[in-house]
């Protein structure tokens, strides 16, 4: 098997009777850093960014529930055990567990939703936020509302019964991948991590939990970050978003704004080449937005 973190140990943690799993490495006394994917991955998402953290900063490339090598737990009428605050406490938990009450946040698409929660439910325990292509919630149903054809398949993912687990069958997954990259195809993701996705998508209880996610994605997370705009919170700390040139980059509202305007006012932004998945079309440039900012703000709590 491939070892995509050479040097990075291999970490488990049970938390609220789910156990989590991760890969962590770097200098024991550095600022620690989380890192969360997106889906349909997992950490190998950032085997080509970590090993490069590493060199400065702790890093722990988590699985959250339901992916990778992480526990698919069952879902809850409510889908709250797959909400974003739950999914976020479950990071600080986690984190804790490994000795740090205090951390970086780094997330990609789903991953993001999970950071900018985390940020919004516990800014004592984060020293900055990185958002990597993704809007809030509201912003993103909003935007459904008025296009039928933006992000179509957040609907369909969400949809209660089995009709969204049906729905998520290998082959779409592919092609959903491919349709989010800059070239159209899944080359840039490399053959051995591919596999390694392929896998977790022949898991009935990984796409379970995929659904589950998505269900709590259409109605508690945004009800939740409603009730927060409504209220005026803000991300405290130091924020980036990193965006895809050829993803949020084509959107009509430059995705620094969206942010400036919903949770985050001072957010600075860093626009990479390449599509959705800015870890692996841009590892290079993805890297050094995250080496630059990180390095200004990791482990250097505001005042």
């Amino acid at each position: 098997m491939t070892d995509f973190f050479p040097g990075f140990d291999s970490v488990t943690s049970t938390v609220d009777g789910v156990e989590l799993f991760a890969r962590v490495g770097g200098p024991a006394d550095g600022a620690a850093v989380v890192l969360l994917h997106g889906f349909p991955q997992s950490h190998l998402c950032w085997h080509m960014v970590a090993p490069t953290l590493a060199t400065r900063f702790r890093v722990v490339c988590l699985d959250l529930k339901g992916y990778g090598r992480s526990q698919a737990a069952p879902g809850d009428p409510e889908h709250v055990g797959y909400s974003k605050r739950t999914m976020a406490a479950e990071v600080v938990a986690f984190m804790a567990a490994l000795g740090h009450d205090r951390f970086s946040v780094v997330g990609h698409d789903r991953g993001a939703l999970v950071g900018y929660r985390l940020a919004l439910d516990t800014p004592e325990a984060v020293d900055a936020l990185v958002i990597c292509d993704n809007y809030p919630t509201p912003v993103i149903w909003d935007n459904m509302a008025v296009d039928p054809n933006f992000t179509p398949h957040w609907r369909v993912f969400a949809a209660e019964g089995t009709d969204a687990e049906d729905a998520m069958a290998p082959d779409l997954l592919e092609k959903l991948v491919a349709a989010h990259t800059a070239s159209g195809t899944v080359d840039e993701l490399g053959d051995d991590v591919m596999n390694e996705y392929r896998s977790d998508w022949r898991d009935p209880a990984r796409i379970l939990a995929y659904c589950e996610d998505y269900r709590a994605g259409a109605g508690i997370d945004p009800q939740l970050d409603r009730a927060d705009l409504d209220a005026g919170a803000t991300v405290a700390c130091p924020a980036l978003v990193i965006w895809g040139e050829a993803f949020l980059g084509k959107a009509p509202e430059a995705t620094v704004d969206v942010w400036r305007r919903t949770f985050a006012p001072h957010i600075l932004g860093v626009e990479v080449p390449g599509g959705h998945f800015n870890p692996e079309e841009s590892p290079a440039e993805t890297t050094a937005a995250l080496m630059d900012f990180l390095s200004d703000h990791a482990g250097t709590p505001a005042s």
